[in-house]
């Protein structure tokens, strides 16, 4: 989706919030359904994936890198019957807007913004989310923006820990140091296509078990002109979440939120190394390392999803 009608340093936060191309009205039948809408933020037209009834326990999706809300394609009516399940994508990804780096800036800050206010304008004000690599860094900001709101956490390889940042982030935290395009040009290799099939097959039990589809899809994003230097920014700004790593943990001990941990074991650039941490900080966890790469929910889907129904009803948020 191409962005329209931007100016350059437009702020996309000033303009009164709106909706547009939401159905208004969907019949009971329709509810199991995965509709694709789009709301208005600002100049930002932000997309996602919605099904399940309005009036259920909500679960928000919030996708990782280099991907978008297409990752969720399995999850979402797999928990549609009894939840009410939202996936947006982010600025810059999947089918959102993808204003250029000088018309809006890329950082994990104004993604959650983004976020927080897209969860305003659809009406959601409690949910469980569900946190996956990007999503981590998004979520834990809205968390501790609003721990009223958070019902219960979903972790699947997302990072909030020191520990979990191990050798594939050496020449990340290089470019943090030094932000040139000397330390720019490595990150570029995590831009082409067989990196992004690696991220999607390595690990994994049986790459035969993705799907070509993930990547090519994701690929086609990633090779939009100005889509590189987007996705450099937020290489540059992850840097920006380590140091709000002690205020997520003190989340985690102050409010105990209830958290299911479902993470893939073999990730490289998420280790389980990250995983374990959640450990000492969380009394309500359940705590699972799953035999698969970084995106788990393409081997162990539906054990993923049986785990969130049963862990949510535990906890008193069941659609039943």
């Amino acid at each position: 989706m191409i962005f329209v009608g931007g100016c350059a340093n437009f702020d996309p936060f000033s303009s009164s919030v709106h909706t547009q191309g939401v159905v208004q009205s969907t019949s009971s039948d329709d509810y199991g359904i995965v509709q694709h809408k789009t709301v208005q933020i600002g100049e930002l037209e932000i997309f996602y994936r919605e099904a399940g009834r309005p009036d259920a326990p909500t679960i928000v999706l919030l996708h990782g890198f280099p991907t978008s809300s297409q990752m969720f394609r399995n999850l979402i009516p797999a928990l549609s019957d009894e939840y009410h399940i939202v996936a947006p994508d982010y600025p810059g990804f999947g089918n959102s807007s993808m204003p250029t780096t000088d018309e809006f800036s890329y950082t994990f800050d104004n993604l959650a913004n983004v976020v927080d206010q897209f969860l305003d304008v659809i009406g959601v004000d409690q949910y469980s989310i569900y946190l996956m690599d990007y999503g981590g860094p998004v979520g834990f900001r809205l968390a501790t923006r609003h721990p009223d709101r958070v019902q219960a956490l979903i972790i699947q390889n997302a990072n909030a820990y020191d520990e979990g940042l191990r050798e594939f982030w050496d020449p990340i935290k290089a470019y943090w140091e030094n932000r040139s395009p000397v330390t720019a040009e490595p990150l570029k290799g995590f831009l082409n296509v067989e990196t992004t099939k690696w991220q999607w097959t390595h690990g994994t039990r049986n790459e035969a078990n993705i799907t070509p589809d993930t990547w090519i899809v994701d690929q086609y994003y990633l090779d939009r002109p100005g889509n590189q230097e987007i996705q450099l920014a937020l290489f540059y700004d992850y840097g920006s979440n380590p140091p709000l790593y002690p205020s997520w943990q003190a989340y985690f001990r102050q409010y105990q939120p209830p958290t299911l941990i479902v993470w893939g074991k073999n990730d490289y650039i998420f280790p389980a190394e990250g995983a374990y941490p959640y450990q000492e900080d969380l009394k309500n966890l359940e705590f699972h390392l799953l035999d698969t790469g970084h995106f788990a929910l393409e081997e162990d889907g539906e054990f993923i999803a049986s785990r969130i129904r049963a862990f949510l009803e535990k906890n008193g948020f069941s659609g039943s």
